[in-house]
């Protein structure tokens, strides 16, 4: 809630407080003055470092708190009709804000577990380093979800065990890799994740404690902002007109049963905020369906962290 403004005098007294406790206190007549530059110097960061945390403080207290029961009654009321399952998570990175539907839910990555593929073969060589046939192979999985270059670098990586170890480093509990083949394919279609842990996925692509360096996350996000058009559709349909997105897409269809999982991941920013969206579906009739159903929660969800200017 925003301060009043009985309340936001004290704050502005304390911040007026801190910044004057830096200031050099004057020199008594005749004493030996500090060395200027240096002082000055020192001084300077740390006012430049106070004022940026108590504008931060600022920010965080003007933003509305996420009402989650209203959120969870608006999803209900929207799935109340649709088959399937559906699992989702949104975590604004910047603020810390976030909303969890169905959080227990483990439902199966398909295609999305190209990110995570592309992650780990990251984690044992830089992108600079790669073969350009690897590096080819990594651009068609991640912006045209090629599933033959999927396979080829699962078998880089070390398979199942390979995908799960690098999961670990990159700060998932929920999602291991599944060995064997799965019809024509290997089994990282069928990986089964929470919504908790894509979320911390995409966090480990923006964070500068992540296991990853700057410059091979920057390639990842800059590869799954540029999915080829017709396999953009998902958590962008809750973007700003000046949003930048980027995501990765799953789309699978059940041998036994015949419906589909549909899956959207990934991150949207805009108005300086960094926002981690998961939104994981099963049990779709047909994938234009599920589609639908997950760019229909992202927008339910999205529509409480924030307004798309008019």
């Amino acid at each position: 809630m925003t301060a009043g403004r009985g309340q936001a005098i004290p704050r502005a007294v304390i911040a007026l407080a801190l910044l004057t406790a830096l200031l050099p206190t004057p020199a008594r007549v005749g004493a030996q003055p500090p060395p200027p530059a240096r002082r000055e110097t020192v001084l300077g960061v740390r006012e430049v470092a106070l004022g940026a945390r108590l504008e931060q403080i600022s920010a965080e207290e003007n933003l509305a708190p996420i009402r989650a029961e209203r959120i969870g009654r608006r999803l209900d009321r929207y799935l109340a009709g649709r088959s399937g399952q559906v699992t989702a998570m949104v975590k604004d990175l910047t603020t810390g804000r976030l909303y969890r539907y169905h959080p227990g839910e483990r439902l199966i990555t398909a295609s999305t577990a190209k990110v995570q593929i592309l992650m780990a073969l990251l984690l044992r060589t830089s992108w600079k380093k790669l073969p350009a046939a690897v590096r080819h192979d990594a651009d068609i999985m991640i912006r045209y979800s090629d599933n033959h270059a999927a396979d080829r670098l699962w078998s880089r990586i070390g398979g199942a065990p390979g995908f799960t170890t690098a999961g670990r480093k990159l700060g998932l509990k929920h999602t291991q890799g599944v060995p064997g083949e799965c019809v024509d394919l290997y089994c990282w279609g069928i990986t089964r994740t929470s919504a908790d842990d894509q979320i911390r996925l995409i966090r480990a692509l923006v964070s500068g404690r992540s296991p990853l360096k700057a410059k091979d996350r920057d390639q990842v996000l800059k590869l799954m902002g540029h999915v080829v058009a017709g396999q953009n559709w998902g958590i962008s349909a809750a973007a700003c007109a000046d949003d930048r997105v980027a995501l990765k897409n799953g789309w699978l269809k059940h041998v036994s049963n015949k419906l589909w999982a549909t899956v959207s991941v990934g991150l949207i920013r805009g108005d300086g905020h960094d926002y981690a969206v998961a939104v994981l579906t099963e049990g779709s009739p047909e994938v234009g369906y599920g589609i639908a159903t997950v760019e229909g929660v992202t927008k339910r969800i999205m529509q409480d962290f924030r307004k798309c200017p008019a």
